[in-house]
C-alpha cells in the first residue's frame, strides 16, 4: 500500500518572512559556498559553523557513547521514553556532517517520538569509501539488537545520504538474515546514484547543486562499480520485505525525483510506503525544526508514523 499526501501548512506573515530569509541565507552561505571548489575539510568546518547555534528543545538530554564500536550520541527524554528506539543516520553527501550538526532533527525526534534516538558518527569519504558506512550502520544495528531491543521496536531514520544509508541498512539486514527494523523514515533520500533524473525546481534548491552531488559521489563510490548497481543504488534493488517506510521530500529540491521514483519501485514490490510532498520546501527542511512551522509539522508526522508502526519494548533492564 502506498499513500501520497501534500500536507497543508498555513503560513503566517512571520513564517513567510522567516522562510524567505532562510532561503536567501542558505543560497548565500551553503549553496554558494559548498561545492567541489572547497576542500572537504573546509566543507566540514563550514557545516559545523552553520549549525553551531542549533536550537534544541527542552525535555531531552544527550550523552556521548558508542554503538557497535562506532562513536555515537544518544538523545533521551528526561522523563523516560515509551520503549521505542530510533537509529539515526545523518546526511551530508557522505563527506560532511556528524551527530552534532543534526541535533535540530535528532533532539526534536527524541522529544516528539518519546524515544531514544541513537545518532551514529559513521566513517566519511573520501577517507573511507563505500561500503565502510554501511558496515558501521549494520554494526550499530546489531549492537541495538544485542542490547535486547526487539527489531520491531526499532526505527531507522536518516536524511539525504543518511536516507540512502537507511535503505542500505534495511536491505543489508535482510541479506544477513537479521530481523528487519519495525519502520524506516527518510528525509529526501538519495536512491539513485547515477544522478540521471535530478529535478530542476522552478524556485531553485537553496541547499545543493548537481556539481556538489557529482563531486561527492566520485569520492564515495568505489571505482569499477556501476552507479546503477543495486549495491550502490537502492532504487534498483530487490525491495521485497522492505519495512514500512515514510518518505518526506520538498518540492523545491534537486533530489525530489529520487523519492518519487523509489516510491514507485517499492510499490511494485508490495511495500507499505507513505510519501509526503511538501510544497515550497527545500532539501531536508526538517533541519529548521523549532524555527519553521512546516518543519515542526513534518517531525510530528514522523512521531505519528513511528507510534503507528513500532512495538513498545520493555526498556527496564536493557543494557545501555
Amino acid at each position: 500500500m502506498t499513500a501520497s499526501v501534500e500536507p497543508v501548512v498555513t503560513l503566517s506573515t512571520r513564517q513567510k518572512l522567516l522562510t524567505a530569509t532562510l532561503r536567501g541565507t542558505l543560497n548565500l552561505l551553503f549553496r554558494g559556498l559548498m561545492g567541489p571548489q572547497l576542500p572537504v575539510k573546509a566543507q566540514r568546518a563550514l557545516l559545523r559553523g552553520l549549525t553551531a547555534a542549533t536550537l534544541t528543545p527542552r525535555g531531552v538530554h544527550c550523552e556521548q557513547t558508542n554503538l557497535g564500536g562506532v562513536p555515537a550520541e544518544v538523545w533521551r527524554p528526561d522523563r523516560g521514553g515509551e520503549g521505542r528506539v530510533i537509529l539515526y543516520l545523518h546526511g551530508g553527501a557522505y563527506l560532511i556532517g556528524s551527530p552534532a550538526t543534526h541535533r535540530a532533527i535528532t533532539a526534536n525526534l527524541a522529544r516528539r517520538c518519546k524515544a531514544e534516538v541513537w545518532v551514529l558518527d559513521y566513517r566519511l569519504a573520501p577517507e573511507h569509501r563505500f561500503p565502510a558506512q554501511r558496515e558501521d550502520a549494520v554494526a550499530a544495528y546489531r549492537a541495538l539488537l544485542d542490547k535486547g531491543i526487539p527489531a520491531a521496536a526499532i526505527a531507522v531514520a536518516g536524511d539525504s545520504a543518511g536516507g540512502h544509508l537507511t535503505l542500505q541498512l534495511a536491505l543489508q539486514a535482510k541479506a544477513q538474515n537479521l530481523p528487519t527494523p519495525g519502520a524506516l523514515v527518510t528525509f529526501s533520500p538519495v536512491t539513485d546514484l547515477t544522478g540521471e533524473h535530478l529535478h530542476a525546481p522552478a524556485a531553485g534548491d537553496p541547499l545543493i547543486t548537481r556539481a556538489w552531488i557529482d563531486s561527492a559521489m566520485g569520492m564515495f563510490c568505489p571505482p569499477g562499480v556501476p552507479r546503477a548497481d543495486a549495491q550502490l543504488s537502492p532504487l534498483y534493488a530487490d525491495l521485497t520485505g522492505l519495512p514500512p517506510l515514510l518518505i518526506q521530500v520538498g518540492e523545491d529540491e534537486v533530489l525530489r525525483n529520487d523519492s518519487l521514483r523509489f516510491v514507485a519501485a517499492a510499490r511494485r514490490y508490495g511495500a507499505t510506503v507513505e510519501l509526503q510532498r511538501f510544497p515550497g520546501c527545500w532539501h531536508v527542511f526538517q533541519a529548521h525544526a523549532g524555527l519553521l512551522d512546516v518543519a515542526d509539522r513534518a517531525l510530528q508526522d514522523v512521531a505519528h508514523f513511528v507510534a503507528s508502526h513500532l512495538q513498545v519494548a520493555p526498556m527496564q533492564g536493557v543494557q545501555r
